[in-house]
């Protein structure tokens, strides 16, 4: 590891210097939108990150995971020669911002690992020139901005901190990088100032808050958003524990009643940020947020209560099961802490056989097509709401629907 206080070593002489910013992690689901959207707006991105295969797959035009709207965006960039693409910390740009798109992550007990933020700003600090604004952009620890510019003084570097949280919904980055208000906080007026300036080619509205409340808004938006699929969830197995339809409740409670139009739909409330966010938010709180720990409990539960039902209405142990839909979310291919795979590997304890499938998903070299599933399982469980699931025929077979998403299927659950 590079010591972090050691003087700035010459950079190499390279496209580099040519670069208006620098993007750590460029090649991410956080950093391709953010590069696209600065090179859309007349910049030369320096987009770094450690995959080369990841780096390979957007020299060549194309884009490593769903982003709508980003494949002509990225054809734009190359041919206009906007981006650059290095993979060590020793090539990034001296010239212009560097955005860090490394956040905080949690450990196996659910505790934030600082230290993943630490080594990550160790490792290029030897590169940064003193006077350059240093932006985190992913998920932080609260106080991790004002650590770090605390961190960054005691090694006597002079560098701008700021964090501007990145906000958008997975998949659509580039529609709502340009439309969304972007939040803005520096750790002094210096940082501040640059913060915004960046940030307003690329966004229609500026917040500038303080650093610990930008902060507190990240993980306040992601904690609330998973609340809310907690309480429909929760209110979903009250109603099927009576035997109610909760479809019926909900489209009755709906209907030309504005109070309760963002009520969402059941489902698996699943992906790399809201369970996260809500434990670090925990975390922060000494445990203290019983709240989120019960929307934790709620949502991650949700999978083991269907096993259970199941296995109390049908003998599972000579059944085939086929699970429709792996990935996180509708409409993309990032399997990241998918309840798909929770409830694969719970079924697997009880069931004879498990076949699984996914029209976006890639990365799964066991999963089946779509009419191969179908045919062999004697029920399916829809397990994300892809569109393309919509109307497919599934032979008659019974179907567990906890999103009430199919509207011509043989929904037993």
């Amino acid at each position: 590891m590079n010591n972090p206080s050691s003087k700035p070593t010459p950079a190499p002489q390279s496209r580099t210097t040519q670069a208006d910013l620098t993007v750590v992690g460029g090649g991410g689901h956080v950093g391709i939108p953010l590069v696209l959207a600065f090179a859309e707006a007349g910049m030369t991105v320096n987009v770094n990150d450690r995959n080369e295969a990841v780096l390979a797959t957007l020299r060549s035009g194309k884009l490593p995971f769903i982003e709508h709207g980003a494949a002509p965006l990225l054809s734009k960039a190359l041919a206009n020669n906007r981006l650059i693409f290095t993979s060590s910390s020793s090539a990034i740009s001296r010239r212009g911002p560097v955005i860090v798109t490394i956040g905080t992550p949690v450990d196996e007990f659910l505790n934030p690992v600082q230290k993943a933020v630490q080594d990550c700003i160790d490792a290029l600090l030897p590169f940064l020139d003193d006077g350059q604004l240093l932006i985190l952009r992913s998920t932080v620890y609260p106080g991790t901005t004002a650590w770090l510019d605390a961190y960054l003084k005691r090694l006597g570097r002079k560098l701008k901190v700021a964090f501007c949280p990145e906000r958008v919904v997975q998949g659509n980055g580039i529609k709502e990088l340009g439309a969304m208000p972007q939040i803005v906080s520096g750790t002094s007026r210096e940082a501040e100032e640059e913060a915004v300036a960046l940030f307003q080619r690329i966004a229609p509205e500026l917040v500038v808050i303080k650093p610990l409340e930008a902060e507190f808004a990240k993980l306040f938006s992601n904690a609330y958003r998973y609340i809310e699929f907690a309480a429909t969830n929760q209110f979903y197995m009250i109603a099927k524990a009576a035997g109610a339809d909760y479809q019926a409740i909900t489209q009755a409670m709906k209907h030309n009643y504005p109070r309760l139009k963002t009520l969402p739909r059941p489902g698996f409330a699943a992906g790399p940020c809201l369970f996260k966010d809500t434990m670090q938010l925990a975390a922060f709180a000494r445990n203290q947020f019983g709240l989120g720990q019960a929307a934790m409990q709620v949502n991650e539960g949700l999978v083991l209560q269907l096993v259970d039902d199941l296995r109390r209405s049908y003998d599972i142990s000579i059944m085939t099961i086929g699970l429709l839909g792996m990935a996180f979310k509708a409409e993309i291919d990032d399997t990241r802490a998918s309840l798909s795979y929770k409830l694969k590997r719970t079924l697997q304890m009880f069931a004879r056989e498990v076949l699984t499938t996914d029209p976006f998903v890639t990365t799964d070299p066991t999963l089946l097509p779509f009419d191969e599933v179908v045919d062999r399982s004697d029920m399916l469980i829809l397990c994300t709401p892809h569109s393309a699931y919509a109307d497919a025929a599934l032979d008659g077979k019974p179907v567990v629907d906890v999103w009430g998403f199919l509207k011509n299927a043989n929904v037993v659950y």
